[in-house]
């Protein structure tokens, strides 16, 4: 590991425990000197019908992924006075997540949001349920936040 500052990293999503999920790494992040990274992913379409359907349809997602990554990037510089690394990856979700991690070796800690609804935790959670795991050669700890856990919550934690 280099000298660099460690990393946590929180998958963007449209859900509410994404937002527990980005503050408990936020106030991680300045609890230790850290960086928050926000990774959202673009996966592909399975409308390839009509060529330029698909293109807009891409197009229209992009800029969606865009503007919650930037509502979250101002949501987390409230908390860390720092702004966050935004990425964004076009593929499987998993694989994307993967890749970044082997990538990018500053990467210490990933924070995923648990859903409370009936519908289960959240795909990511649910592949780590099932032992499937998210990583290849370089595993890193991986912290779950319920989704309900109030903010006040988690500064008791942090």
């Amino acid at each position: 590991m280099s000298d660099q500052p460690r990393k946590f990293l929180v998958v963007a999503d449209a859900s509410e425990e994404c937002h527990s999920a980005l503050y408990f790494a936020a106030r991680r992040a300045v609890a230790t000197e850290g960086l928050l990274t926000i990774l959202a992913v673009l996966e592909p379409s399975n409308f390839d019908h009509w060529i330029g359907v698909s293109e807009t349809m891409r197009r229209e997602a992009e800029e969606s992924a865009t503007q919650l990554m930037e509502s979250l990037a101002e949501e987390a510089e409230g908390i860390t006075g720092v702004r966050p690394e935004m990425l964004l990856r076009e593929g499987d979700r998993r694989e994307c997540l993967s890749q970044l991690v082997e990538e990018d070796e500053a990467i210490a800690l990933l924070v995923l949001g648990a859903s409370e609804s009936g519908e289960g935790p959240g795909p990511l959670v649910s592949a780590l349920a099932r032992g499937k795991g998210l990583f290849g050669s370089r595993p890193i700890p991986i912290t779950v936040v319920p989704g309900g856990l109030s903010y006040e919550a988690i500064d008791a934690m942090t």
